[in-house]
């Protein structure tokens, strides 16, 4: 995750042999895809319907798919697009996703709209490292089941518990660049 980072930082990481980028934030997404050639961007913040046209020509991986409406409009705008069906694992009303028990038929619905669905997205509580297993392992359990191979879960903090149950995918921005800087381009 390159959020709250310079475009620098981006081309810094693709220069150490990094290609795959993510943002959660649109505006910022677009411009840092404006001065970063090379990298796969992963969207990987809440999907807003109106944001999707002017995402779709620049996500690699749509990380956040969590509702009907999303589906719906990624679908429309991006065919075919690779997509991670988001689930909220810690059960956290703040937190992105939809509910486990919903997932496979999220899933299905997202490959009747003919997106490609290669994995599940989670995040577990606040806290400590251990703490995030119980959550990671619903999620890889899940995928499993849904026979699929992708499992992106575990950032920096939590980052070994992730692997050690299976993360494919990690979200380790402040590993790699240090804590964000203040936001420069606001909020979507």
């Amino acid at each position: 995750m390159t959020k709250g980072h310079p475009v620098a930082a981006c081309l810094a990481a693709l220069d150490a042999g990094l290609l795959d980028l993510g943002e959660n934030r649109a505006q910022e997404l677009v411009a840092k895809a404006a001065g970063v050639d090379g990298a796969r961007w992963h969207f990987t913040g809440r999907i807003q319907t109106n944001k999707v046209r002017t995402l779709a020509p620049l996500v690699h991986l749509w990380s956040s798919i969590d509702r009907p409406a999303a589906v719906a409009e990624v679908a429309r705008r991006a065919p075919g697009a690779r997509v991670l069906v988001q689930v909220n694992v810690s059960d956290e009303p703040q937190k992105g996703g939809c509910a486990v028990g919903e997932a496979p038929a999220l899933v299905a619905s997202a490959r009747d709209a003919g997106l490609d669905v290669v994995g599940l997205m989670g995040m577990a509580r606040d806290g400590l490292p251990e703490d995030a297993r119980p959550a990671f392992r619903t999620l890889r359990r899940l995928a499993d089941g849904l026979s699929l191979p992708e499992r992106s879960m575990g950032m920096t903090g939590d980052l070994e518990i992730a692997v050690q149950e299976g993360a494919t995918i990690v979200r380790i921005g402040t590993a790699l660049f240090g804590a964000r800087l203040p936001a420069e381009f606001g909020s979507d």
